[in-house]
């Protein structure tokens, strides 16, 4: 399920680093004994729209709209629960209503654009660390499917949901490099459409967990 929040303009000057907000306020709602943090995110989150950028950060005079989507509607149903107790978010910002938006009738393939934010993939040194992929490289195409098919298995999908493939559109021409900093660390993520081809309920849970790593921390969703 996929829930649309609209929230009060700031009253404070939100600051460009603050997507960690946004995701303790997920936790925050869910509660402190929730689980979603832990290994594959099966959910996902676009960024703030409505801002205006200033040269120190940014304004929402008219309030913002945010995307967040969980594949288990039971979960969903549990951050509503805890966002009417607790509705404020972060620098004067606050919920003041929520609705569902309708699932798309998906077919076997769909391109997407990035919800606000940009595409994390990344692929395992031997020495253990990470190394970023970007969009013009063909690898991060195997990176990005591959973990979309491990998120499948944990879901619980299996046949031809996991024959899911997913990969950069490389003849978008606005397609840029972003360096973006979640607290003190800087992650290089790709702003570019992604295609995904598969099965329809493939694709629909590709709207709804995101694309790429760290999806539960504000990268890779999809609209």
């Amino acid at each position: 399920m996929r829930l649309q929040l609209q929230l009060t303009p700031n009253t404070q000057l939100v600051p460009f680093n603050h997507i960690h907000f946004l995701t303790g306020a997920i936790h925050k709602w869910l509660g402190p004994e929730n689980d979603i943090h832990d290994g594959l995110s099966l959910y996902s989150f676009g960024w703030l729209r409505g801002g205006q950028g200033r040269k120190e950060g940014l304004t929402f005079p008219k309030g913002a709209t945010w995307n967040i989507s969980f594949f288990d509607d039971t979960v969903t149903r549990q951050l509503i629960k805890g966002l009417l107790k607790q509705p404020d978010v972060m620098y004067g910002m606050r919920v003041i209503a929520t609705s569902d938006i309708p699932t798309p009738n998906f077919g076997e393939s769909y391109l997407f654009k990035t919800d606000g934010s940009s595409v994390v993939a990344r692929s395992k040194r031997a020495d253990g660390s990470r190394a970023y992929l970007l969009w013009d490289d063909p690898a991060a195409d195997e990176a990005i499917t591959g973990l979309l098919k491990q998120k499948l298995i944990k879901a619980g999908y299996a046949g031809d949901d996991l024959s899911v493939r997913v990969s950069f559109d490389r003849s978008y021409s606005e397609a840029r490099t972003k360096k973006i900093k979640v607290k003190t660390t800087e992650h290089k993520g790709s702003e570019c459409p992604v295609l995904v081809e598969g099965t329809p309920e493939a694709v629909r849970f590709a709207w709804l967990v995101g694309i790429g790593d760290l999806t539960g921390s504000g990268f890779g969703g999809l609209r």
